[in-house]
């Protein structure tokens, strides 16, 4: 083994001295690209998320005012227009653009600063290619999901505190999230849906829900009182609190809608705040129950008949009766009853 001496020494260090000298402009301009490539993305991803969110805020501000311009500063405007789920959509929303652009550009600016070192990128695009392909079909169904939520939250479908019908659960929304929804029950249960498996969605805490009465009373009953008597209690409750903030559009009396042999339906509809018709229904029920009875107006059962026609006797059966004792008992009309030739017992 030889001992390197000290001119192999200086013969190395000017060596590395003449390479360095040779490459530092080459390696200079390298750092630089690099750090003006880095500096470049970190001042655009800030620029871009920046704009994200300012136009998020504007656009949450716009639609704020223009559902309170349009419809009048109501109840049911505050309630369509709901601060804090837009808050929540506006978000989600957000998260959504700043990670995708952040993504792009801190992509592009990992791409660029390999070409500055001249790496051959086409190797590994072309296995980040293969790899996509093989996680999109191993997560497809993550994916799915993912798409799912995404345009789900872009076309607002709904939101948290909505009632839907996914169709596989239905409940209340309480969480939305990009692969999975919450929805809690109505018995308190707490379902996880995954958003690539809704097909349909059924919204019954936007727009308006539909609150309708049938009521049947006797075909005998005046109709002028009948129609009287329901708008009377329609507009009273159409202008007491707290029902007029529930309504969206007076209670109105249809008319009409069956008549039968001793029956008559009649139909009272109106529009309500989404998830209060049921509630709107049966105070309808009770006021018009009062009023019926004040007005004497009978109401009947639809297939029931009244408890008095049930227990009356049937005259029919109290004469029919005895007729069929009195020929079973009496030999007199037994052998009145004639016997045919087959019927004739045969001696032996």
């Amino acid at each position: 083994m030889t001992v390197p001496t000290l001119q192999d020494a200086q013969q190395s260090a000017n060596q590395a001295a003449s390479w360095v000298e040779q490459n530092w402009s080459t390696w200079l301009a390298i750092g630089l690209r690099v750090v003006l490539i880095l500096v470049i993305a970190g001042v655009l991803r800030v620029v871009v998320r920046r704009a994200i969110t300012k136009l998020i805020d504007r656009m949450t501000r716009t639609a704020q005012q223009t559902g309170g311009t349009a419809l009048g500063g109501t109840s049911l405007g505050g309630l369509l227009v709901n601060a804090e789920r837009r808050r929540q959509r506006s978000a989600a929303i957000g998260s959504v653009l700043r990670s995708v652009a952040s993504f792009l550009i801190l992509g592009t600016a990992a791409l660029m600063v390999l070409a500055t070192f001249q790496i051959n990128l086409a190797p590994l695009l072309a296995s980040a290619g293969v790899a996509g392909v093989a996680v999109g079909f191993g997560a497809r169904n993550l994916v799915t999901d993912f798409l799912s939520g995404v345009f789900m939250i872009l076309e607002d479908q709904y939101g948290v505190g909505d009632t839907i019908d996914a169709g596989v659960a239905s409940g209340e929304v309480i969480e939305v999230g990009l692969r999975v929804t919450k929805l809690r029950g109505d018995n308190g249960e707490i379902w996880y849906v995954r958003n690539g498996e809704v097909k349909r969605i059924g919204n019954l805490s936007q727009g308006w829900a539909t609150a309708g009465v049938d009521v049947t009373v006797r075909a005998s009953e005046d109709l002028d009182k009948l129609k009287a008597t329901l708008t009377e209690v329609a507009e009273k409750m159409s202008k007491e609190e707290p029902w007029n903030e529930l309504l969206w559009s007076p209670i109105e009396v249809l008319g009409l809608d069956s008549v039968l042999i001793d029956s008559m339906v009649v139909r009272v509809s109106a529009k309500t705040m989404p998830g209060k018709s049921v509630t709107v229904e049966r105070e309808l029920r009770w006021r018009i129950k009062r009023a019926f009875d004040e007005a004497d107006i009978r109401i009947v059962g639809g297939a029931t008949a009244p408890a008095e026609e049930e227990t009356a006797p049937d005259p029919m059966a109290s004469v029919a009766a005895p007729s069929v004792y009195s020929n079973a008992a009496s030999p007199q009309v037994q052998a009145a009853t004639p016997v045919t030739p087959s019927q004739r017992p045969t001696g032996k």
